[in-house]
């Protein structure tokens, strides 16, 4: 075992170093658009202006003075000039404008790059006393293929691992006043992303709940001025935010369940379903319809189940998947699949049968949310015309559009499985957990 952590604490450094090394090539040569950057940081700076964060108009006007429009369309332009995120996220990124543009570009990308190597290896140290070798595998594999957290410098970047950390500070119980403020931030930049995270620690009662609400007690202490801040300078800013939104989502639009998406994969359900129905109405109702059964039982079985540490694990690692599933999100959402981790070692430490099947549905879904295998993919479709207009348009379509949220449906259904049998009492996991967490580390319900 000795040996199998040394060999896992390396293999985890060159994931790290290769994540590191590839993101700063791909940064520094200028081929980074880093424009998720650009929008949080202009619209920061048009608040700070006491300007509307949420105008097109005046965003493009700000944007222009560093950035002259182009004569031809550019329509990677939208991305900057319509802001999308909510004004919880000021209290973040008015900081970061207060600075010149290289200087805060620079702090918000070691902000994603150390978060997210930093998030990875604190899981690995979770799994480490009981599987050292296939974590780090799987860790490693997913640092290697997460260019695109850099590549777009979207706020998931630091979003997803500081959700992350916030759970392994809770369930460990240390450094929980760090982990509340790291669970705070996360919330108040993207909801959507950690927002069904939250939801379990709520249910699931005892100090957990208190947690919860002491996270949602610092995201409102951080969103009501922010919120008074907007309102007084933009009072029509909730009807231009929708507006922002519906710009992305139109048919067509980069947001279009139907694509095209690029590398950087959609993971809702709707780019499967809107293959078979293009009415946006149909094709949202059928993904609601499959998400729905699942959130019910995930939250039944969470108000039942037996308050344990493979629980934990198993009820984490289901609805981390599903979070991405019911609407729009992206690949660098999807790293929540991080938390994943600890509940595979708990299988896998039990061998037989289901551990082998824990581990192909977990490596198949950290696979298809790699990025290096949807560039390859689009290399060889761009060659074969596959996903142009012919006869093999809809097979191109498939294998793009199906595997992400196919493969994490399937994560989402074996680990709520999984959590059903043992939460219920059908089975018993709890006397092959993890030496550091099986220690008494979790806090449990009372």
């Amino acid at each position: 075992m000795i040996k199998a952590r040394s060999d896992g604490f390396f293999l985890m450094l060159f994931g790290c170093a290769a994540f590191l090394a590839l993101g700063f090539l791909i940064v520094t040569i200028g081929r980074a658009p880093l424009l998720d950057f650009r929008t949080a940081y202009y619209s920061g700076r048009c608040l700070l202006d006491s300007g509307d964060p949420y105008s097109e108009t005046e965003i493009e006007h700000l944007y222009s003075r560093e950035v002259p429009a182009p004569e031809s369309p550019d329509p990677n332009r939208i991305v900057v000039t319509r802001n999308q995120y909510l004004p919880s996220v000021f209290p973040v990124t008015v900081p970061f404008a207060w600075l010149p543009r290289l200087p805060a570009l620079a702090i918000w990308l070691s902000l994603i790059a150390g978060s997210f190597a930093f998030a990875c290896f604190a899981v690995w140290h979770v799994a480490a006393n009981s599987e050292p070798l296939l974590a780090a595998g799987l860790l490693s594999f997913c640092l290697v293929n997460s260019i695109l957290l850099l590549n777009s410098a979207n706020p998931a970047g630091f979003v997803v691992p500081l959700c992350v950390l916030a759970v392994l500070s809770f369930v460990s119980g240390r450094f929980v006043p760090l982990g509340i403020a790291c669970f705070a931030i996360s919330l108040a930049f993207k909801p959507h992303d950690g927002g069904l995270i939250w939801l379990y620690f709520l249910l699931a009662g005892g100090l957990y709940r208190t947690r919860a609400l002491q996270t949602l007690a610092v995201v409102a202490a951080l969103s009501v001025p922010a919120l008074f801040w907007v309102e007084h300078v933009a009072p029509n800013w909730l009807s231009e935010f929708f507006a922002n939104l519906s710009a992305f989502s139109g048919p067509g639009h980069m947001n279009d369940p139907r694509g095209p998406h690029g590398a950087c994969m959609m993971t809702n359900l709707q780019t499967v379903t809107s293959f078979f129905w293009n009415n946006p109405r149909i094709y949202n109702f059928v993904a609601y319809l499959v998400c729905g059964p699942l959130l019910l039982a995930w939250i039944y079985i969470t108000l039942r189940a037996k308050r344990t540490n493979a629980n934990t694990w198993f009820a984490l690692a289901s609805i981390a998947a599903f979070s991405v599933l019911p609407i729009y999100h992206r690949q660098y959402d999807a790293k929540l699949i991080l938390l994943a981790i600890p509940a595979l070692a708990i299988l896998w430490k039990k061998r037989g049968r289901l551990a082998w099947i824990a581990l192909g549905i977990t490596a198949i879904a950290f696979f298809f949310d790699g990025d290096f295998p949807w560039v390859i993919f689009f290399q060889f479709a761009n060659k074969l015309h596959l996903l142009d207009t012919g006869p093999y348009q809809s097979l191109g379509i498939v294998l793009a559009d199906f595997p992400v949220p196919v493969s994490l449906l399937a994560m989402s259904v074996f680990y709520l499985w999984v959590y059903a049998r043992n939460g219920l009492g059908k089975q018993n996991f709890d006397t092959t957990e993890m030496a550091d967490v099986a220690a008494g580390q979790t806090i449990s319900a009372s």
